[in-house]
């Protein structure tokens, strides 16, 4: 998907109208890609995939003010996309 696309998903989910975050947002973006990435999670263009992307970035945003640990249905959506992918099944490349 392309990367404005992302950016207004993503603008949309935090409320957010004004362009002037859209550096620091596409770099979060870029993060929850690595983020997940690292978990051995390889993100393909299924609308699953792209919605996990969103929702990791959107929880770095707002953690940065809260400090609040991943939320449970995150750390869900990323344990069952990981378990799916290693099985062989879902959204798996």
């Amino acid at each position: 998907m392309e990367r404005e696309t992302l950016l207004t998903i993503l603008k949309s989910d935090l409320e957010i109208a004004a362009a002037g975050k859209d550096g620091y947002l596409s770099h979060l973006l870029d993060a929850a890609a690595q983020l997940i990435a690292r978990e051995g999670i390889h993100l393909g263009e299924s609308a699953e995939d792209v919605h996990l992307q969103i929702q990791y970035a959107a929880y770095l945003y707002r953690k940065r003010k809260t400090g609040e640990p991943m939320p449970r249905m995150l750390r869900y959506a990323l344990n069952n996309r990981l378990i799916a992918e290693k099985a062989g099944g879902g959204n798996a490349p």
